[in-house]
């Protein structure tokens, strides 16, 4: 069968588009990467897109017309992957806007958590002529999960296993990271793990913005952090903050690593360059992502042996480097090693979430959400 996925992420550059081939068994599916698209948002709807993923008040008509304007990319993007129009399914996980995890309130009752990703499900329906498979962060919601992250499920199906520990690591707006237990040994029967890490290229691209004026939306092959020193103090400090200490399930966003984060760290970087700032950003990424995996230990879970690298930051030469330097013990290597483009690896996890949907394959799993039990994804939107 064949189905178009689309993905949009935290750090709302475009959307990213897949035509993919499955067949075979749910849980081991074979695949084949027919083409990929993207199509970047312009920037007066990324400016409004983000102003509102900021907490920025809006009117409802304003509301109404963003949530058009982004379906309208969807199908831009969807033609420009698959003009023949193939595909006989399409799954969409539209933007995110906001997301609330669960959590106790000052009484300790538990709070359900909530997630808004921006589609309008049956106009992206109508435009592409297609079954369109959306909203898949709900139903593990209301089951008590976070609602994310939901790649690591796709992951182990589509990368399978290697004789240890895998971890794949996607580099979007937020780090998010997926452990594939091996296939033999006494691991064997471990769950698929995965949660949130923390920001990735969301404080980075955010911190270009304002070194240069609005003019840069990111610091290309790491360039700008490549030409300054990281600063240890404030680094250390900031990993001992209360999301970098809890436990898995965790799942974050643009609500706690946005732009009054960003201000934040900035004051307490000051009056260091505008370099060292970036390499201090760039550095706090990857070491958020080293400490997590030295505290498997408490888990009693060895090390990965290798990790792959998928999403924008694997772009960022800098970042990859600050990996490497500090996930001592671990191959890193980019997913495009595996044949799977980096900027793809997402698209492709909703396209296999929404033929999991299709065979009412479960795509979360309570050991990475929380959730009370594993359940299919998403909601089906016909053509009207």
């Amino acid at each position: 069968m064949r189905v178009l996925g689309l993905m949009s992420g935290t750090s709302a550059d475009g959307v990213d588009a897949v035509l993919a081939q499955f067949s075979g068994q749910s849980s081991r599916p074979s695949w084949n990467l027919i083409h990929s698209a993207s199509c970047p948002y312009p920037s007066d709807l990324r400016k409004r897109m983000l102003a509102m993923a900021q907490g920025e008040a809006a009117p409802a008509a304003a509301i109404l017309e963003l949530a058009e304007a982004i379906t309208e990319q969807q199908a831009k993007a969807a033609e420009a992957c698959d003009p023949e129009r193939s595909a006989s399914l399409i799954g969409c996980h539209g933007q995110t806007i906001w997301h609330r995890p669960p959590e106790n309130d000052t009484r300790g009752k538990r709070r359900r958590g909530s997630s808004w990703q921006m589609l309008q499900g049956p106009l992206l329906a109508h435009m592409l002529q297609r079954p369109v498979i959306h909203d898949f962060r709900a139903a593990d919601l209301a089951l008590g999960g976070q609602g994310a992250p939901l790649v690591p499920m796709a992951d182990a199906a589509l990368m399978g296993r290697i004789e240890g520990w895998r971890a794949l690591l996607n580099l979007g707006g937020i780090a998010n990271i997926t452990l594939i237990p091996p296939s033999q040994g006494p691991d064997k029967k471990r769950p698929v793990l995965g949660w949130d890490c923390g920001p990735a290229n969301s404080l980075i691209d955010l911190a270009m913005a304002v070194f240069s004026n609005g003019q840069e939306r990111c610091d290309k092959d790491g360039g700008m952090a490549a030409l300054g020193q990281v600063m240890d103090e404030p680094l250390t400090s900031w990993l001992s903050e209360p999301y970098f200490l809890k436990r898995a399930p965790k799942s974050t966003g643009r609500e706690l690593f946005g732009r009054k984060d960003l201000e934040r760290r900035l004051r307490e970087l000051q009056p260091a360059r505008p370099e060292d700032q970036m390499a201090t950003l760039t550095a706090f990424t990857a070491a958020v992502v080293a400490q997590d995996l030295q505290q498997l230990g408490d888990l009693g879970l060895p090390l990965p042996t290798e990790m792959v690298v998928a999403g924008g930051g694997r772009r960022n030469k800098t970042l990859m480097r600050e990996l490497q330097s500090r996930c001592h013990g671990l191959r890193v290597r980019p997913s495009d090693e595996l044949n799977l483009p980096c900027e793809a690896r997402e698209a492709l996890v909703f396209a296999l979430l929404a033929w999991w949907h299709h065979r009412k394959h479960p795509g979360n799993a309570p050991a990475i959400t929380g959730a009370e039990h594993s359940c299919v994804l998403g909601v089906r939107a016909e053509p009207p």
